[in-house]
This record gives C-alpha cells, structure tokens and sequence, in this order.
C-alpha cells in the first residue's frame, strides 16, 4: 500500500469518524438540553401518528430521545451500525438515513399506535435493513460477507420489529427496517448503472 493510499484511507476514516461523533454530539447536547433546560418538552416534536402537526417528527424523531438510558442504548448501535454503512462509500450513509427516516417516519406517522415516537431506534434498524439486505441486492463478494457479519453479530435485533414492549415503538423498528431495505434496492440498482 502506497503512502498516497494510507493518508486516503486516514482522511476517509477522519471524515467517517467527523460525521459519526457530530451526530451523537448533536443527539446527545439535544437531550441534555432538553432535561434540564426544556423538561422534556422537546420530546412533543417526535412523530405523533395521524396529526397533521405530527409529521414533522418525520424530520425531528431521530434526533429526540426519552431520556439518558433511551440515548445510552441507542448510541453504541448508531456508530457501530452507522459506520459499516459508510464502510464502502461514506455517501451511503446519508442516502440510507434518508430513505429510512422518511419511510420509518411515514410508515409510523400512517400505522403507529397513538402517543408520541421519538428516537434514532428506527434509523438503527434502517442501517440493520440495509447492512443485512446489501449483499442480496449487489451480490458481490464483499457486500455478502458484511451481510453475513451483520447477521451473526447483530440479527437478534430483528425480533424488535415485533410488538414486545409497551413504549417500545416496534412500528418505528419495522418501517425503519424496510426503509433500509429499500435503500439497499435503491443503492444497488444506482452502482448497477453506473
């Protein structure tokens, strides 16, 4: 390996690493905020399911979480999950976090029980969706072995997108899951036709 190459993979893991520690830093200054400053009032802003008002959880239910333990859980899954969707390109991130955002956010907002749905659960099971799908979709070596690594580490997780646990949104798991699944379809199809 050249020394051109090391220094691309070290700005490519440096950008990886950026993007990543911005987001939990952002989530994470959220809720602090939010429980000692707002009381929890922030949380209002999550999806609330048939409201027209509700629809703007579309775009603020990820970054909003119940409290410290709710963020806790969800934090250590985010990076490590979020970081080997960017393992191929770093732009499927963003492509994937859309996608699933929207079709989780849609998808509770059409079918979720009433309440308010808040948390970066159903962007998580987006990134399981698409890491577990992505092999089957563009069938190349390397695609498949993530798949299968995701599967042998982390496909326990499926059982969430199950109702199991009263204020657990297993709707936000579930559609978070499709969305990655079709972000998985979506992103091979694009590298198909390139």
């Amino acid at each position: 390996m050249s020394r051109d190459d090391t220094k691309s993979i070290a700005r490519e893991l440096k950008t990886q690493a950026t993007i990543l520690g911005g987001f939990i830093a952002l989530i994470w200054i959220l809720e602090l905020v939010d429980l000692f400053v707002f009381r929890g009032a922030l949380n209002s802003y999550g999806i609330v399911p048939r409201r027209v008002f509700g629809l703007r959880g579309i775009l603020f239910a990820p970054f909003l979480h119940g409290n410290l333990v709710h963020l806790m859980a969800n934090t250590i899954p985010f990076l490590t999950l979020g970081w080997l969707v960017m393992l191929q390109e770093t732009s499927d991130f963003f492509a994937v976090s859309a996608v699933t955002m929207v079709v989780s956010g849609l998808g509770v907002w059409l079918f979720g029980s009433p309440g308010v749905h808040i948390g970066a659960s159903a962007v998580i099971f987006g990134y399981l969706g698409f890491l577990l799908l992505r092999g089957f979709f563009e069938r190349n070596i390397p695609s498949i072995f993530l798949s299968l690594i995701v599967g042998f580490f982390y496909g326990g997780l499926i059982w969430g997108v199950l109702p199991a646990q009263v204020g657990i949104s297993w709707e936000g798991h579930l559609f978070g899951f499709l969305g990655g699944a079709l972000a998985a379809r979506m992103l091979a199809r694009r590298k198909q036709h390139v």
